[in-house]
């Protein structure tokens, strides 16, 4: 099962998030409409707005405020991709060839920009403070992990700091997300905080995972080539942990090859043979288990409804899914 197979009761609420969010994508800007397109079209999971549905849904929340915030956060995740592409000179994005390498740099960070100004305006005009208030601090918390991870030296880098930063950069939106449906429906302060728990602890766990199969030899289904976090040097939580659990000779090649101005296709299939001698992997998606469960257990203060059964689906798919 894949998460479109699981969303199936709500593909009709999803269908009309994406009619939102394929309206804003017809300007008089050609460009514009084109490169938007063409990454909110590439395949991504919306995850993020599935998951506000569900809680929306869970406290009976207005269904055109529901939309609306739901394309914001698909607007608000794209951007910071779009951003994060430049940033991090990536040429590959979902398995197809990254917006910066089609349209050039700064293509990719104005339209960036347009989409996260698109989703302030369309959560303005909603009216609710409390939702702009979490969306604002989020978009905060997420440039803090970008800056955090731009700063991260992997000759120094400890698991605090990777958790530091996917807490700030990923796990903060899927957090904003669970609280928002609620926010909506009118929850108490304390169902409010236990879906923000819960987005934030499924966050963690969605990361962790998405750094894990980076290393997984099998790129069948994985929409990046092999080792592409170990090429732009960012010490996640798989390769942070082959740091501190090798023996001296295999860290001084894990540093040497870190030190290389440029890391070759070979240098990753040693890194992951060493993985697989140490079962890195295996360690990796453990901790992702066990931020998964956290994220389940939150749902004890949630009203036992379907909804909440199916955001106990989610996390077990976050941490059960090779893609």
């Amino acid at each position: 099962m894949n998460f479109t197979d699981l969303f199936d009761e709500i593909k009709d609420d999803l269908a009309r998030v994406e009619d939102r969010i394929l309206s804003h994508l017809n300007t008089e800007i050609p460009l514009l409409n084109e490169l938007g397109e063409y990454v909110l079209s590439s395949g991504g999971k919306r995850l993020r707005p599935a998951i506000l549905i569900y809680t929306a849904k869970m406290f009976a929340a207005p269904e055109e405020s529901t939309y609306t915030a739901a394309s914001a956060l698909e607007f608000l995740h794209t951007a910071t991709l779009l951003h994060d592409d430049v940033v991090d000179e990536a040429d590959t994005r979902r398995s197809k060839q990254a917006a910066r390498k089609k349209w050039g740099n700064s293509a990719s960070v104005l339209v960036g920009d347009y989409l996260l100004a698109t989703a302030f305006r369309s959560l303005t005009q909603l009216g609710n403070h409390n939702v702009l208030d979490t969306i604002s601090h989020t978009t905060s918390l997420m440039a803090k992990g970008e800056i955090l991870q731009l700063i991260r030296r992997y000759d120094s880098a400890t698991e605090e700091d990777y958790l530091a930063i996917i807490i700030n950069k990923t796990a903060c939106l899927f957090a904003a997300a669970a609280k928002i449906g609620g926010t909506f429906g009118n929850a108490s302060n304390d169902q409010c905080k236990a879906l923000y728990d819960y987005g934030n602890d499924l966050g963690i766990a969605f990361q962790i995972v998405d750094d894990a199969l980076d290393y997984v030899e099998d790129r069948s289904k994985v929409g990046k080539p092999l080792g592409i976090d170990l090429k732009e040097r960012k010490v996640t939580l798989p390769l942070s942990r082959l740091l501190q659990v090798t023996a001296p000779r295999e860290n001084a090649l894990l540093m040497d090859i870190l030190a290389k101005e440029t890391i070759e296709d070979g240098d990753v299939l040693n890194v992951v043979a060493i993985m697989r001698k140490y079962d890195v992997l295996a360690y990796t998606l453990n901790e992702a288990r066990g931020y998964a469960e956290k994220a389940r257990s939150h749902l004890s203060l949630l009203p036992r409804l379907p909804e909440r059964d199916m955001l106990a689906k989610v996390t077990e798919m976050v941490v059960a899914r090779d893609f």
